[in-house]
């Protein structure tokens, strides 16, 4: 049974739910995902909480958009050399999270190799702690730069993900099944713990997509916003039944987005997609149904009940 029809839906219904990753992160990011919110191009954003931009971004919620689908980004990561941010975590070490200065690592690699467990889970808890204490009622979790998964040298931290999860009645972005990227195969070893991962979930009650895609995160060189509506049109002719999360990072171009980030293009052109009328004809053409993230809380609370 895949997650629709957990939902209530029928076996073969495509279910999508387009989320805004980096909520949070500046106000070119917040004033675009309030828009696309507003405007239903999008259905639901996570808030990086660790971020200087999050407290406008809360505010921007709280007055525009109370009722909004919005969950917690959880991030042990700080990818670009002229912005950083570090835990939040105040009531112990973090020493294994950050570098000699206090930041987070730029990389996923150095994250795996160097997090003690434990520290990552009194962290985890104070991001998620500091956005219900804002005001937010939270109704889901996913992870900046997948640094939870594992996938550079095996060492998840999935187990400590899902006790968070099961505290806080909180879906979770872990695709029950995964898709190969771009034509690639997945190698056996990845599938199997991937499966493992997904039974440990479901035995804690978690309810999980059954699917995770979207757009690659770069720009790349040869890369415009025709070819990249054209992929985007591909990923959503090929949605296959049940439900699917789309990972989008939209935000405008600003002079501050590009004072920092490498790739403030690629994600204009994430904003132009989910404004594009021909995008929005192919998914009521290809009869796909957008949901948030509320629908999987409330499967996840049932289940508990």
């Amino acid at each position: 049974m895949n997650t629709a029809q957990r939902l209530g839906y029928g076996k073969e219904e495509k279910l999508l739910i387009v989320n805004a990753d980096d909520f949070g992160l500046c106000r070119s990011v917040n004033e675009t995902v309030i828009r696309l919110l507003s405007d239903k191009a999008i259905c639901s954003t996570t808030v990086m909480m660790n971020c200087s931009w999050s407290a406008d971004a809360i505010t921007l919620i709280q007055e525009a958009l109370p009722n909004a689908d919005i969950g917690v980004h959880w991030t042990l990561t700080s990818e670009w050399t002229k912005y950083k941010w570090g835990p939040i975590a105040r009531n112990r070490s973090m020493s294994s999270l950050t570098c000699p200065v206090g930041w987070f690592p730029e990389t996923i690699e150095e994250v795996e190799r160097r997090a003690d467990p434990e520290e990552v889970r009194h962290e985890l808890i104070a991001q998620t702690e500091a956005a219900l204490r804002s005001g937010l009622a939270l109704t889901h979790a996913d992870n900046h730069m997948g640094s939870l998964y594992g996938f550079h040298l095996g060492k998840d931290l999935l187990p400590i993900v899902f006790d968070i999860c099961s505290r806080y009645q909180l879906p979770f972005r872990l695709p029950r099944r995964l898709l190969p990227v771009g034509g690639r195969m997945i190698p056996t070893e990845l599938n199997d713990r991937a499966k493992a991962r997904v039974r440990l979930a479901e035995d804690r009650g978690i309810v999980l997509p059954d699917y995770v895609l979207g757009p690659e995160y770069v720009l790349n060189t040869d890369e415009t916003y025709a070819s990249v509506k054209a992929e985007g049109i591909g990923l959503i002719r090929g949605l296959l039944p049940g439900v699917t999360e789309w990972i989008s990072h939209p935000a405008s171009p600003t002079d501050e987005l590009r004072a920092f980030h490498g790739h403030p293009d690629k994600r204009g052109m994430e904003v132009d997609f989910w404004q594009d009328e021909e995008v929005w004809e192919i998914l009521l053409k290809e009869q796909v149904r957008l949901i948030g993230w509320k629908e999987l809380q409330q499967l996840q609370a049932s289940l508990s009940a």
